[in-house]
This record gives structure tokens, sequence and C-alpha cells, in this order.
């Protein structure tokens, strides 16, 4: 490592921040000098945190959402409605969802659409185990909640074949969202209506 630092201590955790998504040099350097002027507790806390979040944290087993136990929050929620799966790209997702407050069904994380420019295809998603649980849980209806992109449409049309056989209705969040636009950036009440005014999915 260059030394560009005081400390070669120093240096070694702003490299380390730099890392992380989003987070330049300098912003890595502001964090770590926060860090640094912080007493014991406040950073045996924050480490405490991180470290427990990487062990505990787990998928959950239904729907592949973060959860602390086996099966997540929202799955185990006797008031949301069971019948109803939203598909979702990412975990982000569901709780851009959720803030709405419009939707009180059941959420399926795919962990990704599909897009073979970065080699992701239907077997890296839990494509699989969407169609399995449709069959198992009886749903009637599963949303497609993904970005209205080449990759997100290839993926509900994929989706689609695969739940042909199946008795549920296929709808689709409204084009209330851009074109392009990530679920995670639109504001809540555009996706909240988008949730409301979903359509019938037509491949």
């Amino acid at each position: 490592m260059e030394r560009q630092f005081p400390s070669l201590l120093l240096g070694r955790a702003v490299e380390e921040f730099s890392r992380l998504p989003g987070i330049g040099s300098k912003t890595a350097l502001r964090l770590v000098l926060y860090l640094l002027r912080q007493d014991d507790e406040f950073v045996s806390q924050f480490t405490e945190a991180v470290q427990r979040m990487k062990k505990e944290v787990k998928f959950c087993s239904r729907c592949h959402n973060i959860s602390d136990d086996d099966v997540c929050s929202i799955c185990s929620d006797h008031h949301r409605d069971a019948s109803t799966v939203c598909v979702v790209e990412n975990i982000q997702d569901v709780m851009a969802i959720e803030k709405t407050q419009q939707y009180r069904g059941l959420y399926h994380v795919l962990g990704g659409i599909i897009s073979p420019m970065d080699g992701i295809g239907p077997a890296d998603l839990t494509i699989d185990a969407l169609v399995e649980r449709v069959q198992r849980e009886q749903v009637k209806e599963v949303i497609f909640a993904l970005a209205s992109t080449m990759e997100g449409d290839t993926t509900c049309f994929y989706i689609s074949r695969k739940l042909a056989h199946t008795p549920a209705t296929l709808s689709v969040i409204s084009r209330g969202i851009s074109v392009g636009d990530e679920l995670e950036y639109t504001d809540e009440v555009t996706l909240g209506r988008s949730i409301i005014n979903r359509i019938p999915y037509a491949h």
C-alpha cells in the first residue's frame, strides 16, 4: 500500500471501507476518522452488530427474504394474504413495496434477474422454488414486480412459461414506473399505485 496515510492501520481501515459499494476513498477516510474519535463502547457495538449480522442473519426458507429466523416475519404473519405472491428481484424491492403499505400478500425474492450479459441464467435464481411454491401452496395470483427493462421482461416471460400449467393468475404492476427504473428508487406513492393498479400479464 502506498504510504499516503500517517498510520498504516488507518490506511488499512480506509482501504477496507473503500471496498463498500458507493464509498470512495474520501468518504471512507471520513468514516474511519469518525470511528477513531468515538469511544471504545461505540466501536465495539458497531463491530458486534456487523459481525452478528453476518453470522446470524438468515434467508427465509419460504420466500428467500432476509430473516432472523427460518421463516421471515412477513411469511409468518397470518394476517397476510397467502394466496397472492409478489415476485421481486431483490430484498431492497421488498422493503420498497412494504413502505407503500398498499400490499398485504406475500413475496418471492428471485435473487436477481435473467441477464446473459452478466452470466445470470434461470438456474442462478430461485425460479424453480417459486414454481414449486405456487403449486404446493395453491397460490391464486402471482404479481410480477420486476424492473421494466429488457432483462426484467425476459425474466417475467420465462417465469410465465414455467407457470403456464398452474391455475394461478399472472399480473404485472402497472407502468406508472418509468421504463428502465429500479423499484427501490421509485417514490412510495407511485410504487403503491402500481401495485394497486396491477394489470393482467400478457406474454
